[in-house]
């Protein structure tokens, strides 16, 4: 069977998403070993979360781009939006709606669309 061109774009897209993914789930993990180990202020937790975010979408968006050759940027702002997109369900799913999504939902939108579209723009 022949490959089309959009099913080896597809496979990138989601390998490069599921490895944003293994970097956030160990950032999220360290980060909950410095909060075990240090006394850190509430407002560190949520900077630490979207740090987090950005280096994730960021470091997906520069593989997705090395791997796919044009237009890098738009890859790596598609790579930030579907790890947006995925995020916002699953937070969605687990406050049980709209009802306690709060102010930071389009900045985490704009932050993740952002990085991951950079990472393309510097692969």
């Amino acid at each position: 069977l022949k490959t089309k061109k959009t099913d080896v774009e597809l496979k990138n897209v989601l390998k490069n998403l599921l490895i944003s993914y293994i970097v956030t789930a160990v950032l999220i993990v360290f980060l909950a070993f410095l909060l075990y180990k240090f006394p850190l202020p509430k407002q560190a937790i949520g900077v630490g979360v979207i740090i987090i975010y950005i280096i994730s979408t960021f470091l997906g968006g520069l593989l997705l781009g090395k791997n796919m050759k044009v237009k890098k940027y738009l890859w790596g702002l598609l790579l930030g939006v579907g790890y947006f997109v995925v995020l916002a369900i699953v937070s969605l799913i687990v406050n049980g709606g709209f009802q306690n999504v709060s102010g930071n939902f389009l900045l985490t939108m704009i932050l993740c669309a952002g990085s991951g579209m950079l990472g393309g723009m510097l692969s």
